[in-house]
């Protein structure tokens, strides 16, 4: 096997093993609250924890790999990982499970980030394209089974084999990250610490609104999936069932990926988002109709046709040297639009206790990016898009 598909692996096998800990664990809500005797609010923060904990580390993972090395800081990211998912499972307390959950992100925070940047360095510009598609794939299909495989364990053994079923991937996984990543060259150069200029990028409109867009969609969704759990035990779904339904969520993700990459650069990002917004309004308020399956797919294909979407136009005019703070910025936003979308909405819930005000207020909040998105400079978008060709003489 080539070193750079080596490389790729790694990375894949770090981000699924992220992607399944911010996922997984709403499906094991009602029973954590039961055993445990968790608010709603402190349900929120089992996740809120892990993703606080992925944020706080991103900004400081290019400072840390070059003190460090990338080999010796992903192996000791999943050790950190791995021990504390073993801990989470042996929670006794809400408490003790929401602070082992916050170590865990933190470990976990800095496979993407540095596992990302070794692969695209390793891969050759004409084909990046490839491993692009490798990472959509695991994105797409990772938050579609895990919840469904979650279920399962939290019907048939407990909830606490979510959390210990880390362990086996994250050691594999750190096995071949020994095994197969070369030992960094040694260096003398050591940058220092820029925490401050990766949010200067904030002065580029394009991601201003694209930013803006993921904490009001994305992150909505995952409050609104967050609190639709409890809403769907309440209609009789058990845990195996709610996790079934990120399938048909996960079906019309990938067609709203596939509408986003066919018409972006034909139509522009204005008319797609707008859509997506549109779409993932309705879905939410059809959870008060009790219309499950049509409110997931709508959210699927709203949801995702507004991330893939804002993805795109966020480093759209970022110049190449400073794409690594922009990609710094935009994951440290990602990670907050969920742990701010789950905050509010289970606090709307606690303060409310009316799961139809809630999912009314959620479509509202869809929406606010609305002003923001019509205001999106069409023509610079066109120009970037489109360049206009040097004059025939």
């Amino acid at each position: 096997m080539a070193y750079r598909s080596k490389i790729a692996w790694i990375f894949l096998l770090g981000f699924a093993l992220d992607l399944v800990n911010m996922f997984v664990a709403t499906v094991a809500y009602p029973d954590i609250a039961r055993e445990l005797h968790a608010s709603v609010t402190q349900l929120a923060w089992i996740s809120n924890a892990y993703m606080l904990g992925l944020t706080l580390i991103i900004p400081f993972s290019v400072w840390l790999a070059a003190q460090m090395g990338e080999r010796t800081l992903i192996a000791a990211s999943l050790l950190l990982f791995a021990g504390a998912s073993v801990m989470v499972g042996q929670a006794s307390s809400i408490e003790t499970l929401i602070g082992w959950r916050g170590l865990q992100g933190l470990g976990g925070g800095l496979l993407i980030p540095v596992g990302q940047a070794m692969a695209y360095r390793h891969f050759p510009a004409t084909e990046r394209s490839q491993l692009t598609a490798r990472v959509m794939s695991v994105a797409l299909l990772v938050p579609a089974l895990s919840p469904a495989l979650g279920g399962l364990m939290v019907d048939s053994v407990s909830w606490r084999w979510i959390f210990y079923a880390n362990l086996p991937p994250a050691l594999i996984t750190l096995l071949l990250a020994l095994l197969w990543i070369k030992p960094d060259a040694p260096t003398t150069l050591r940058p220092a610490l820029e925490v401050g200029s990766i949010f200067q990028q904030i002065r580029s409109p394009m991601l201003r609104v694209a930013m803006l867009v993921y904490l009001f969609i994305p992150g909505v969704f995952i409050g609104t999936s967050l609190i639709a759990i409890l809403y769907l035990r309440g209609l009789g779904y058990d845990a195996t069932r709610t996790g079934a339904l990120m399938l048909p969520w996960a079906l019309a993700s990938a067609l709203a990926i596939f509408i986003s990459k066919k018409f972006f650069n034909r139509s522009g990002p204005k008319p797609l988002l707008l859509a997506g917004m549109a779409l993932q309004c309705v879905g939410i308020l059809l959870l008060n109709q009790e219309l499950v399956i049509p409110a997931y797919v709508l959210m699927g294909l709203g949801g995702s046709l507004c991330s893939s979407t804002a993805q795109t136009l966020a480093f759209l005019d970022i110049p190449a040297d400073r794409m690594g703070h922009a990609s710094a910025l935009w994951n440290i936003n990602r990670q907050l639009s969920f742990c701010l979308g789950a905050a509010a909405l289970s606090g709307l819930l606690s303060a409310l206790d009316s799961f139809a005000i809630t999912f009314t207020m959620a479509a509202a909040l869809t929406l606010l990016p609305l002003f923001a998105v019509l205001r999106l400079d069409t023509s610079r978008v066109r120009t970037l898009l489109h360049p206009a060709s040097e004059p025939q003489r």
